[in-house]
């Protein structure tokens, strides 16, 4: 057996697959795993009933309880309409389609507190829309629930177009037009048929939605003002806490909000695997 032969025939170390491998996990455990293990020390630190005590506080409850009603209120709103931006993307041809189609990702490349000043400026006290509505009909945008609503939609809606649109872009139309031809009416085609296969996409873009709405800081810091106990989300608390100092507090509501955020995602993936079966 030749040199060459013997060359040939060895084995090879996978050095390439390994270096891959271990570049990816490094990068993860030392960007993403490393400071969640250090939340969940430094907030354990002090036990469990650490943890209750800073969360039932009558200032965290009501932040923890803001965040949830006005992420799902806006994951709600997120749904209908982004469900709708879709449906409008996918199945319509129109002037400036291609424009709409790229400012929906838009919020993505805005900075968060950029929107958070824009709708300051738009809804502000001082502003005509913002003056007309606090005047005309007692309705504070700015510094209140709504303006956080308001915030959460910008910095969120995509994830539902997103979600949906590649479903409906694959939808076997054949279904639709069975219907038609049977005489059923558009909107009960829709509801009937096209919905049902669309749900699983838009409930995981729901979902997204609103574990994003949990951890949103930019945007809400200049809207809502940071007033305790009437437009004080979870993440602005824990930035309160941070700067007085309150470091063991801010790790125990970061907890709370990590939890709820990983339960969503937890959700979401479990939703994709299971729509990957049915597939």
């Amino acid at each position: 057996m030749t040199t060459q032969t013997i060359e040939r025939t060895a084995p090879r170390l996978p050095w390439g697959r390994w270096s891959i491998r271990g570049a990816a996990l490094t990068y993860l455990a030392v960007f993403l795993v490393l400071p969640l293990i250090v939340v969940v020390v430094d907030g354990l630190g002090a036990g469990v009933e650490s943890i209750v005590s800073v969360v039932s506080s009558p200032i965290a409850r009501h932040a923890i309880w803001l965040t949830i009603w006005t992420g799902l209120v806006m994951s709600l709103i997120n749904a209908v309409m982004g469900l709708l931006t879709a449906f409008v993307l996918v199945r319509y041809e129109f002037p400036g389609k291609t424009l709409l189609n790229a400012v929906v990702d838009l919020p993505f490349a805005i900075p968060t507190l950029v929107t958070g000043v824009m709708l300051v400026i738009l809804y502000g006290p001082q502003a005509a829309i913002g003056g007309w509505l606090n005047q005309q009909l007692g309705w504070q945008v700015i510094f209140a629930p709504s303006g956080i609503i308001l915030a959460l939609l910008f910095t969120s809606f995509p994830f539902v177009v997103r979600s949906v649109q590649p479903v409906l872009i694959n939808l076997d139309r054949s279904s639709e037009e069975a219907a038609a031809t049977l005489g059923a009416p558009a909107w009960q085609i829709f509801w009937r048929v096209t919905l049902p296969a669309l749900l699983p996409a838009l409930v995981s873009g729901t979902l997204l939605s609103f574990a994003r709405a949990i951890g949103e800081f930019g945007a809400i810091v200049v809207v809502a003002g940071n007033i305790p106990l009437r437009s004080q989300t979870a993440a602005v608390y824990v930035y309160g806490e941070i700067e007085s100092g309150s470091q063991r507090d801010a790790s125990a509501m970061s907890l709370v909000m990590l939890a709820i955020a990983l339960g969503t995602m937890s959700l979401v993936d479990w939703l994709s695997r299971r729509r990957e079966v049915q597939a």
